[in-house]
C-alpha cells in the first residue's frame, strides 16, 4: 500500500522536506489532500483527522504519513521513520542520530524563515506588522543565515569520506533538506542570499548534485513540485531582502 502523506495541497512549506524524500526514493506515495476535488475538501480531509476524537495518537498538525496502521507526525520525525525503509538513511546507528540531529536543526530553522514574515503572531496578516518583519529580516539575514550555513558547511567539510554529501559516502535525506532550504532562500531573498552564497561553495555544490539527481529532476520538473508563493514558509516580500 502506498505511503500516505497528509499535507496541504496549495503550498510546499514543512511538508516538502517529506516529499523530495519520497520523490528521490522513488517510492509509491499519495499525496491524499492534493488528490481530493477541490479546496475545501483538501482541506477537510486534514482536519477530519485532526479533530478526531476517537484517535489516541492524534497529530497536532500537518504534515503527518500513513503507513498501513501507523500515523507519524512531525517532519523530522517522519523522515527518522522513513529513511531507513526507503533507502535514505546512513547505514549505523551514529549516522542515523547525526541524521536526525541535522534534521531537527533544519525544523529551527524554517521556524526562523517563517518568522521573518510573521515575528509578531500568525494570526495577524502580514501587512499588519511589516515593520517588525523587517527588523527580524534583517538580523536573520545578518546573523541567522550565515550561522546555519556555517554550520552545514562546517558537517561537509568534515565528512571523514570527503564526499559531497553531509554523512558518509552517499546521499541521505537531511542533504535533500539542505537543498530546499537554498531553494527557498534563493526564493525569498533573491539580493541577499545571492551574496551570502558565495561564501558556502560546499552547500551550493550539494545543492548541485542534488538538483540532477534523476528523479528529484523529475519532480522539480513536474507538476507535483509546487512552486515557491507567499502562502508558504518561504515568502518573497521585496521589502525584507536587501
Amino acid at each position: 500500500m502506498p505511503y500516505q502523506l497528509y499535507y496541504w495541497s496549495h503550498v510546499q512549506g514543512r511538508g516538502e522536506v517529506i516529499r523530495l524524500a519520497l520523490e528521490e526514493a522513488g517510492v509509491d506515495y499519495t499525496d491524499v489532500a492534493r488528490e481530493q476535488n477541490s479546496e475545501e475538501e483538501s482541506r477537510n480531509v486534514i482536519l477530519n483527522v485532526l479533530q478526531d476524537k476517537t484517535l489516541s495518537r492524534v497529530p497536532f498538525a500537518p504534515p503527518f504519513l500513513v503507513d498501513g496502521g501507523i500515523m507519524i507526525a512531525q517532519a523530522a520525525n517522519i523522515l527518522l521513520y522513513l529513511s531507513d525503509k526507503i533507502g535514505l538513511a546512513p547505514p549505523d546507528e551514529p549516522g542515523r542520530i547525526f541524521a536526525h540531529q541535522i534534521q531537527l536543526t533544519v525544523t529551527d530553522f524554517l521556524m526562523e524563515v517563517h518568522d521573518t514574515h510573521h515575528p509578531i503572531s500568525n494570526a495577524m496578516y502580514y501587512e499588519d506588522q511589516v515593520e517588525e518583519a523587517k527588523k527580524r529580516s534583517a538580523n536573520f539575514i545578518d546573523n541567522r543565515i550565515p550561522k546555519h550555513m556555517a554550520y552545514y558547511q562546517n558537517i561537509l567539510n568534515n565528512n571523514p569520506t570527503k564526499s559531497k554529501w553531509l554523512i558518509g559516502e552517499t546521499l541521505t535525506y537531511p542533504d535533500l533538506s539542505i537543498f530546499q532550504i537554498v531553494e527557498g532562500l534563493r526564493y525569498a531573498f533573491p539580493n541577499a542570499f545571492s551574496e551570502v552564497e558565495k561564501h558556502y561553495p560546499k552547500i551550493i555544490a550539494l545543492r548541485d548534485a542534488i538538483s540532477i539527481q534523476p528523479n528529484t529532476a523529475k519532480y522539480l520538473a513536474s507538476k507535483r513540485r509546487i512552486p515557491f508563493n507567499n502562502m508558504g514558509v518561504f515568502r518573497h516580500y521585496p521589502e525584507l531582502d536587501k
